[in-house]
Formats: C-alpha cells, sequence, structure tokens
C-alpha cells in the first residue's frame, strides 16, 4: 500500500468543515482499493492566523510546504482581513513559488442537478478551463505614487512571457489529446490589448501547428462569456490568462448549479513541487457554523488530487459515487435545494462508495 504525505491547510469559514468531509471521503475511498494511505499533516494558517501573527503563514511555510506530495486547501478569507491581504499572503505565494502554472477547473453539470440554462443538461455542459496560474494581470507588478493626494497615481502591469503562455497553451493541447478532447479554445481580448493579447493569439497560432488533428477556435472574452450561456457545448477546452479564466470559470461554476460544486486544481506538470487542490466557493463566512456547506466541491477536489497521485481508479470511485449521490437528487444541502446537513452529504457520498 502506497503512503501519500499531504499538506492540509483548512483556512477560514467553512474551509475546514468541508475539507474534513473531503478527507472523510478520500480515506473511504483508500479503504476500499486497498491501494494508498494518505497521510494528512494540519495547518492553522489563514485570516485567523493573521489576526493573531499578522501574517497569513509562517515565514518558513513555504520550506514546510515543499516536503509534501500534495496541499489540500479549504478556504482563504474573511470580513475582518482584507481579500488583497489574504490572496496576496497565502495562495499566490504558493501557487508562484511551487510554479503551479496551471490551474484546472473542470466545468461539468453532475448528473441530477438542475443547472440553470434551460434545456442544457450534463451533455451539453462538460469542459475544461486551462488558466494561466502565475503571471498575466495577477503579476503584482506596478505601485503607487502621490498617495492621499489630489494627484495620486496607481499602476498594474500586465506580465505575458514568451515561455508561460507557450506552456500553458501547450498543456491546454496536450491535455486535449490525453483526455479525448478534440478541441482548444483560446480566450483574449486582442481587439483592444493591441500588446499583450495578440502575442498570446500569435503563441496560439503556432503552437497549435503542432497538433493538427486538435481543433481551434478564439474569441473575444465578452464574446465567450455570452458563448458559455448560449453554447456551453460547444466548448471543450478552453484557455486562457490570470484574469479572464478566473472570471470565466466563476461563470462556468454558474452553469454547475452552485458555487458548492467547482473544484481547483493548481499543478506544476514537471512535479518538482507539490499541487494544491481546493473548492472554489470561498470561506463563505455567512453560513460558517451552520453544518450547512456543500461538501461536493471539496470532496471533488479531492478526487482530482488522488488523479494526480496516480490512484485514478480511487478517483473514478469517488467520483461515481459523488455523482450518484447528485443523481438520486435524495441527499443535498440547501444551496442545491435540499434540507441535508454537510456530515449527511458526506456520509452518503461514503456509503455509496462502499456500495460500488
Amino acid at each position: 500500500m502506497q503512503t501519500y504525505e499531504i499538506a492540509v491547510i483548512g483556512g477560514d469559514g467553512i474551509g475546514p468543515d468541508v475539507i474534513a468531509a473531503g478527507k472523510q471521503v478520500l480515506d473511504a475511498a483508500g479503504d476500499v482499493t486497498g491501494s494508498y494511505r494518505l497521510n494528512y499533516t494540519d495547518f492553522p494558517w489563514g485570516c485567523e492566523y493573521y489576526l493573531q501573527h499578522d501574517r497569513m503563514m509562517p515565514a518558513d511555510a513555504l520550506q514546510t510546504l515543499e516536503q509534501f506530495q500534495a496541499i489540500y486547501l479549504g478556504a482563504v478569507g474573511y470580513p475582518t482581513v482584507p481579500d488583497h491581504v489574504s490572496l496576496w499572503g497565502l495562495l499566490l505565494p504558493i501557487r508562484k513559488a511551487f510554479r503551479q502554472y496551471v490551474n484546472l477547473r473542470p466545468i461539468k453539470l453532475l448528473r441530477g442537478i438542475d443547472g440553470p440554462l434551460r434545456g442544457k443538461g450534463p451533455e451539453e455542459v462538460d469542459f475544461v478551463c486551462v488558466r494561466e496560474n502565475t503571471e498575466g494581470e495577477y503579476s503584482g507588478v506596478g505601485g503607487r505614487v502621490h498617495v492621499g493626494t489630489d494627484h495620486e497615481v496607481a499602476l498594474q502591469s500586465i506580465v505575458f512571457t514568451r515561455r508561460a503562455v507557450e506552456r500553458i497553451i501547450r498543456y491546454a493541447f496536450d491535455y486535449a489529446q490525453s483526455h479525448g478532447r478534440t478541441g482548444v479554445t483560446s480566450i483574449t481580448k486582442s481587439n483592444a490589448m493591441q500588446y499583450n493579447m495578440v502575442f498570446w493569439d500569435e503563441v496560439f497560432e503556432q503552437v497549435a501547428q503542432d497538433y493538427p488533428g486538435i481543433a481551434t477556435s478564439k474569441y473575444h472574452v465578452d464574446a465567450a462569456a455570452a458563448r458559455f450561456v448560449t453554447h456551453p457545448e460547444s466548448f471543450d477546452v478552453v484557455v486562457a490568462s490570470n484574469l479572464f479564466a478566473d472570471i470565466l470559470t466563476d461563470l462556468g461554476g454558474a452553469l454547475q448549479g452552485s458555487l458548492g460544486l467547482p473544484p481547483s486544481a493548481n499543478i506544476d506538470p514537471t512535479r518538482r513541487y507539490p499541487a494544491m487542490f481546493e473548492p472554489v466557493h470561498g470561506s463563505a463566512p455567512d453560513v460558517h457554523g451552520q453544518n450547512i456547506a456543500n461538501p461536493l466541491a471539496a470532496i471533488w477536489a479531492g478526487a482530482m488530487l488522488l488523479d494526480f497521485l496516480g490512484e485514478e481508479e480511487a478517483g473514478q470511485l469517488v467520483m461515481d459515487a459523488m455523482e450518484a449521490v447528485t443523481a438520486s437528487g435524495e441527499v443535498r444541502t440547501p444551496d442545491l435545494g435540499g434540507a441535508a446537513t454537510t456530515q449527511e452529504v458526506t456520509e452518503a457520498v461514503v456509503t455509496t462508495l462502499q456500495n460500488i
């Protein structure tokens, strides 16, 4: 039996609750398959830690996390801490230091879930977004001058390097090939941004020549947002910059029926550094402590974690069990129109997994 070392950052709000649910399901899958064991080490980092220590995590946190094979993250953020502090204090340093340049977001409507689009079911809403995760609009280059005066200026620069743009686009094509996907769509705004986005378009066209069997298409981000709603079935693999994909994937989450469902993976494809897996719903302080948070996004992120570790059979087992629960419609949290608790949904997934 293989043992994997997993760092766990439950974080804030509902984060620890949904991660506890995810761990319960992942452990059950390990017991059923008999192929692995996950050894968790919990770290109490996040906004509560910030309020006590004036930083989101210790100075040596990255050196500590580097020893693990993967990171399982719950949620980061709370009203008492500005969002830019929590994001730049924990999430972005991990993504950048560990070269997690791929943010992978499946946009899939699970069986039994009523999405918001009339006439669009699981067969129509089933694509994957590949987001550039370390530079672009979130490079952190800029500053403010004349602060507090009538002449105050704030500058935020967008940084695209050929290396980063090419590798994320190439990853999207490789993902399409290895997962039986037939098309890759690039999203930019090159009509208005004549330097960096035109550059992205050019690199996309160059990389596409190496994949003659994969169909390609390009949309401006505003047109793509509309098409997500009107023709989601036209997308297979979508690749976009940090900001555009960040926004579009939340729209994609809405197509899934609830932000309590979408998972996310932050990956260094070279595997030199640990990958990080998380639900994307945030800390949801309005439902914290009520035992009604939807654990399915964290469970789904856990399935992606298993895939990354090479435990594909267990990952698929988790997905099959989760979708069997949503298809039955019997156990659902309030965000999906039900009255079940976090633990009741978790136990339903575990029981279904064991029966499968």
